[in-house]
């Protein structure tokens, strides 16, 4: 492990700054809209959702992204999505970002616009300007500043997620910092999912987008809540350069080295939002082994992390193995049900419930207090070659429903 996991968040890199706001957006208690500032122009990366049904600040996003030659500000804002309110929700993002771009001094083709909570409502522009304006004046490089960033972009999210690492790149030190929001109508290909990913390194445009691209693939996308694919998910990542290491330009040494300590930010995200899925007890991974290629083992692993039935089993801490098997056999992908281990593990130790297909002597307290804990694995081995994947999830509870039957009201 070539980076080293630090303290902060979003403004851990050089040079970024946030700030945040009690708008009232839709909360009436608390911060409800937060600022991420560059000091310099970035390169800016981004993967967006895959619902067909996409919220105006993907689209806005999108542009700014793919067309844009650079990036410098997001404006992000809780309560309300700005989803299925057609050219009237574009026209919004235009509005934040003009807002944004006289309060910073910088131009509206590099700002980018996120919003996360109800689908379908309409944004109440003067508090989201009045926002900006109160947000401005306060941006703030401090780790206190992105740690309260991250509280305010939460919606039905119970704690905050950040991370920070660093990594020598050059002989320069390069920190990566992110921030996302996550809990509910979560699913592979993207969860509602916000994350903002900022590093002081210097790297070409296309390269931070290949490097995202690539691992999002082994991070957020191997995430699943609830099964539902959003409308908003959206991660950025932003590159300001001030690290002032020697641009990555080309796939090498350096440029594996950024990616290593971006996934650690990534992964790290990612299990957080697991971890925290509506009402949960508990973060759920589930690790397949010995496939004989990389898609068969990511089928495979998605599908046992959707599975209700082994969410549930999750939950009430029983070691249901055969609603693993099932999940796995109906996932679509081949393999011999009569060759697969499995084993359930936790801080609480480590137990083989299955040998080729078949059930072990084990003792079911000891499964159940593995099963107890706030972090869980069960691990597949289906001894068709080395191909592995790793997917998060977490159980289904009773709570989980309560949340989502009275989520408007």
């Amino acid at each position: 492990m070539d980076y080293k996991i630090i303290e902060g968040g979003v403004t851990a890199a050089k040079g970024f700054q946030s700030a945040c706001t009690a708008a009232g957006i839709k909360y009436k208690d608390r911060e409800d809209m937060a600022l991420i500032y560059s000091q310099v122009p970035c390169a800016a990366a981004g993967t967006f959702t895959t619902n067909v049904v996409k919220a105006a600040p993907v689209k806005w996003d999108q542009d700014i992204v793919y067309n844009k030659p650079s990036a410098q500000a997001v404006v992000i804002n809780a309560g309300i999505a700005n989803a299925c309110t057609g050219s009237e929700g574009y026209g919004y993002c235009k509005a934040t970002a003009d807002e944004a771009a006289a309060a910073l001094g910088i131009s509206a083709d590099s700002v980018l616009v996120a919003s996360t909570g109800v689908i379908g409502m309409r944004l109440p522009m003067d508090r989201i300007q009045a926002g900006i304006k109160a947000m401005a004046p306060k941006l703030d490089g401090s780790l206190e500043s992105g740690s309260a960033s991250a509280q305010a972009i939460m919606t039905t999210d119970t704690k905050k997620k950040e991370t920070a690492v660093q990594v020598e790149l050059g002989g320069k030190t390069v920190t990566i910092g992110g921030m996302c929001k996550g809990s509910g109508m979560i699913h592979p290909n993207m969860c509602t999912m916000l994350g903002f990913v900022t590093t002081d390194a210097a790297i070409s445009k296309e390269m931070l987008q290949a490097a995202l691209s690539e691992d999002v693939k082994d991070t957020y996308n191997m995430v699943s809540v609830d099964g539902d694919t959003s409308t908003n998910d959206t991660v950025l990542l932003l590159a300001n350069g001030m690290a002032g290491n020697p641009e990555i330009r080309s796939k090498g040494q350096d440029y594996e080295a950024f990616k290593a300590a971006l996934h650690q930010v990534n992964e790290t995200l990612a299990k957080k939002i697991a971890g925290d899925g509506e009402g949960c007890t508990a973060l759920f991974e589930v690790k397949i082994l010995g496939a004989e290629t990389k898609e068969q083992a990511v089928t495979l692993a998605k599908s046992v992390i959707t599975s209700n039935l082994t969410k549930a089993a999750v939950f009430g801490h029983d070691a249901n193995w055969g609603r693993i098997l099932c999940a796995m056999g109906y996932s679509g992908a081949e393999f011999d049900p009569e060759k697969v281990d499995l084993f359930f593990e936790s801080r609480a130790g480590k137990i083989q419930i299955i040998e080729n297909g078949v059930a072990v002597d084990y003792s079911e307290e000891q499964a159940t207090r593995i099963l107890s804990e706030p972090e869980v694995t069960a691990t597949a081995d289906i001894k068709m070659g080395s191909a592995q994947a790793t997917a998060w999830g977490c159980d289904l509870t009773f709570d989980y429903v309560k949340i989502n039957a009275d989520y408007r009201s």
